[in-house]
């Protein structure tokens, strides 16, 4: 089986700062991967580099079989479908009409949607309880509602890549719970899920690897209990942490302390 995406010694970085130095990993089909690390290590970079809307200094980002660099927006579009952490929509959309935008890179210029497209955006507003919002404007909507709308979006474009930046952001518990079983649920269907989250324990749960960044590097790429290990969390986090099974057998990962410079060497 193909990968679905490859980073080949990848680098990235900002004048007078590197952000990724020398990444490596490669997804295939049904696989969900956890993006973890403290902040600004790259997770969000690593996602829009996979997109293609940052171009690598070195090394190369494969989609699909393909390099990125070698295809066109609306054909990265076809692959892969990016939910950013914070997705600012201040036109004055419908929230149907942003669902629908997921469709766009299957329709040409002026063509009116199709049946496939209807049923894909109504199937989309359904499992991510927007329907009741679909007559009202987006910008009327709170936070939550709005990130909803925008992982519908995401869930009708249809991809066979789905990058996820915080998809469980501005959501109570119920929601953070329905967007994870979505995910899994894309995931069964042999879609390929990149997901960068904060939140240790909902990566643990929910995810079959995970990428885990520190200092622009992959400090790990392995199961949740090889990578989420209270030494890597002490050394990369500097926190005292807890790593267990619970009585389900999930692995679970509870913060303590933050730890002093002394205590993390």
């Amino acid at each position: 089986m193909s990968d679905v995406v490859r980073m080949e010694q990848v680098d990235f970085g900002y004048p007078g700062r590197a952000v990724l130095r020398g990444i490596n990993f490669a997804a295939r089909a049904g696989e969900v991967v956890g993006v973890c690390g403290p902040n600004g290590t790259g997770k969000s970079t690593l996602l829009r580099l996979i997109l293609g809307l940052l171009r690598p200094q070195a090394g190369r980002v494969w989609l699909g079989g393909d390099p990125v660099a070698a295809l066109d927006r609306r054909e990265i579009a076809r692959r892969a479908a990016l939910l950013m952490q914070d997705s600012p929509l201040d036109l004055p959309l419908s929230v149907r009409e942003v669902v629908a935008l997921g469709r766009l890179p299957y329709l040409r210029r002026f063509e009116t949607e199709r049946e496939a497209d209807r049923a894909a955006i109504d199937a989309a507003m359904e499992i991510t309880d927007t329907q009741v919002l679909a007559d009202r404007r987006v910008t009327e909507l709170s936070g939550g509602e709005r990130h909803r709308v925008q992982l519908a979006r995401v869930l009708a474009q249809d991809t066979p890549l789905m990058l996820l930046d915080e998809p469980t952001a501005s959501f109570d518990v119920a929601h953070q719970l329905q967007a994870l079983r979505l995910v899994r649920a894309a995931a069964a269907r042999g879609c390929t899920v990149l997901v960068a989250m904060h939140d240790l324990s909902l990566a643990a749960r929910n995810c079959d690897r995970i990428l885990l960044l520190g200092d622009g590097r992959l400090q790990a790429d392995g199961s949740p209990a090889e990578a989420l290990t209270e030494e890597n969390l002490a050394r990369l986090f500097r926190v005292r942490a807890r790593v267990d099974v619970d009585e389900d057998g999930l692995l679970r990962v509870v913060p303590i302390e933050p730890l002093d410079a002394e205590a993390r060497r």
